[in-house]
């Protein structure tokens, strides 16, 4: 059996692509797996890194707007179109299946014309352009949000299956984590992230806020903030010969993610689709602040489902102060009950079984 996978751009179209092929390859012995992505995407230093082969096309993203470079795009929209109609012919795949980005575009639209059984992925609330053109041709359309069923036209072809999730971040142990990290069981533990590039913003309304935790005994922050932004916030805190107390922990990266989140008990954090699955598999509170410099600003849509059913607080970049962070940690800080009730309903909206069912929707078109 022969899959073709393609999606990319960005972490968020591709880690779930990688997570949906770990599972073929894990379900079904002599699976031949390609993935088919472009030079520039994140794609090409992840995808290898994962053990899958990588052949890129030449596609380009549309600007919103018209220009000159949208000349260039439809350019390379005919030349992807060659290039997927080349490596589909060859490769001669039982399915097609796209996660996302403008990649997958002309991948899954001639996998469809050549009668591929095709499958999309869509991770946001709100689908990508891509995916809603594609909605159109394909057998197939998995979606992670019931709330998105309306932007597809809540056609039959509709499963919502959720994010995949990896398992480091199912049935994480708090204590475990924390035993690990060298963090107290008592301790209130706040981790903040701003995406794996860092959130300027985030970063730089943090850093007055660790100066104002400084030393406090009853809670500890931990702030990643990206390795573009390390250097200039560790300034910014230690400016005017402040010095860090053990209660402040300031990383530049984190490659155990999952036993962090796993040792804290409230998480500040960007709104994307993938992050969202992984602290809602942990049963986390949060408080999230969308980016408003993504697409169809689809983050404030995905942060909105958590809080309109009780698992977050949503706070908008433009309201990201030091005071209204403080404000807000110490109010959730004495309240336990609210918390525990955030953690309930976070736990109510993962989806720890998605890889599972995307793989058994993925199996029974194949089998169709």
């Amino acid at each position: 059996m022969k899959v073709l996978i393609s999606g990319g751009g960005t972490g968020g179209h591709i880690y779930p692509a990688i997570a949906i092929a770990n599972k073929i390859r894990e379900e079904i012995k002599g699976v031949e797996i390609l993935f088919v992505g472009t030079k520039k995407g994140l794609e090409s230093e992840l995808v290898p890194k994962a053990g899958y082969k990588l052949e890129t096309i030449t596609v380009s993203g549309f600007k919103r707007k018209l220009s000159i470079d949208t000349f260039s795009s439809i350019k390379d929209l005919f030349l992807g179109i060659k290039d997927a109609t080349k490596i589909i012919r060859k490769f001669k795949p039982d399915l097609v299946i796209g996660t996302g980005g403008y990649v997958c575009g002309p991948v899954v639209f001639i996998a469809s014309l050549l009668n591929v059984k095709t499958v999309i992925h869509e991770q946001n609330v709100i689908p990508g352009m891509t995916n809603k053109i594609l909605s159109k041709f394909v057998n197939k359309i998995l979606v992670s949000f019931e709330e998105s069923k309306e932007y597809f036209g809540n056609n039959n072809k509709i499963v919502v299956t959720g994010n995949p999730v990896r398992k480091d971040f199912i049935d994480v142990d708090k204590k475990g984590c924390r035993k690990v990290l060298g963090i107290d069981d008592d301790s209130f533990v706040v981790m903040t992230f701003g995406g794996s590039r860092g959130a300027k913003k985030i970063n730089e309304t943090m850093a007055k806020v660790l100066r104002k935790f400084n030393g406090r005994k009853d809670i500890r922050l931990i702030l990643v903030t990206g390795s573009k932004h390390y250097e200039p916030i560790l300034k910014m805190i230690n400016k005017n010969n402040f010095k860090m107390k053990d209660n402040i922990i300031v990383m530049e990266y984190v490659h155990d993610m999952a036993k962090y989140m796993g040792a804290s008990d409230l998480v500040m954090c960007r709104a994307g689709a993938i992050t969202l699955a992984e602290v809602t598999a942990m049963g986390l509170p949060t408080v999230l602040i969308p980016s408003p410099y993504v697409a169809n600003n689809h983050q404030e849509f995905n942060a909105k489902v958590l809080e309109k059913n009780g698992a977050s607080v949503l706070l908008p970049e433009k309201e990201l102060t030091d005071r209204n962070i403080i404000n807000l940690l110490n109010s959730l800080l004495n309240d336990e009950k609210r918390l525990k009730e955030m953690e309930a309903k976070s736990k109510e909206l993962s989806k720890p079984n998605a890889t599972d069912m995307i793989y058994t929707n993925i199996l029974n078109l194949i089998k169709s």
